[in-house]
């Protein structure tokens, strides 16, 4: 996919950041100006980061690893949820709990729990229960679905997080952090562009501009996710020529191997005419 434009940057309203007061003097190498007050982000700066941090997603999903997207802002929520599911990636849109990563056997046994209930649904296991407590089950079950149902199928912890509005989702880059984990943002002029590994100066609050800049990642994604589909179609027909290949040298051996045993009382004969000359 090629990477937006200049002039389609400029119609999602990229480039618009926060009023100068509002601003981290770190974001400074990728503010363009001001104009009544608010800075101006140089989108030439955010094409050079968007690609970067595009090659870097990809390189992610064609080593068949996780990107865990987050984005609990009221305008990025459905975005980023619709983009994580475009490529069946877990994501958290309703509330960071905190310890998510650093404590996340705890939260595998809350999903654990969320699956059991539902799994009672199907094998009519709350027909044994009185109403009250079937009531009180799916109360529960529907509050973990809204808060962990997005990452629900992950089984361990990703390889990266992909983030919109660092300094709102503050816990969840700093969990990452501490465990090492390669974090990407979405970062306006009023955040620390140093805190997480690929920074992409944007606007963060548009819809359109945050719309705009994860099709682009998410078409990189798709992207890593087909070379992995192609590479591994790829050894698979390698290692199947392989087997046929030492198949047929195990037969050809195997004949060869028949052609030079002798034939049968041979050795017997020898003997005899042996007795004989004596």
């Amino acid at each position: 996919m090629q990477t937006p434009t200049y002039q389609e940057m400029l119609d999602a309203g990229v480039h618009f950041g926060h009023l100068r007061k509002k601003w981290n003097p770190k974001m400074a190498p990728y503010i363009f100006g001001e104009r009544k007050g608010i800075h101006i982000i140089d989108l030439f700066k955010t094409q050079e980061k968007l690609e970067e941090s595009a090659a870097a997603l990809r390189q992610v999903a064609r080593s068949g690893k996780k990107i865990l997207f987050v984005a609990t802002k009221k305008q990025a929520k459905e975005i980023v949820a619709d983009a994580a599911r475009r490529v069946s990636m877990p994501y958290v849109t309703e509330r960071w709990l905190g310890g998510m990563m650093t404590n996340f056997a705890t939260i595998r046994k809350s999903i654990k729990k969320m699956q059991s209930i539902e799994k009672m649904t199907t094998d009519g296991s709350f027909e044994s229960i009185t109403k009250k407590e079937r009531l009180m089950l799916m109360r529960e079950r529907n509050k973990l679905e809204r808060v962990i149902g997005g990452i629900a199928q992950l089984n361990r912890l990703p390889a990266a997080l992909l983030i919109v509005d660092i300094s709102h989702e503050h816990i969840a880059l700093a969990e990452a952090t501490k465990l090492n984990i390669n974090t990407f943002g979405l970062v306006d002029t009023n955040s620390d562009p140093t805190k997480v590994d690929f920074a992409i100066p944007c606007n963060d609050d548009a819809s359109k501009s945050v719309q705009l800049v994860m099709n682009y990642l998410t078409h990189a994604i798709i992207e890593g996710l087909e070379e992995r589909k192609k590479q591994k179609a790829e050894g698979d027909a390698v290692a199947d020529r392989e087997a046929m290949d030492d198949d047929a040298q195990a037969h050809a051996d195997a004949e060869r191997a028949g052609d030079e045993k002798p034939e049968r009382g041979a050795p017997v004969a020898r003997m005899a005419q042996d007795d004989d000359e004596e």
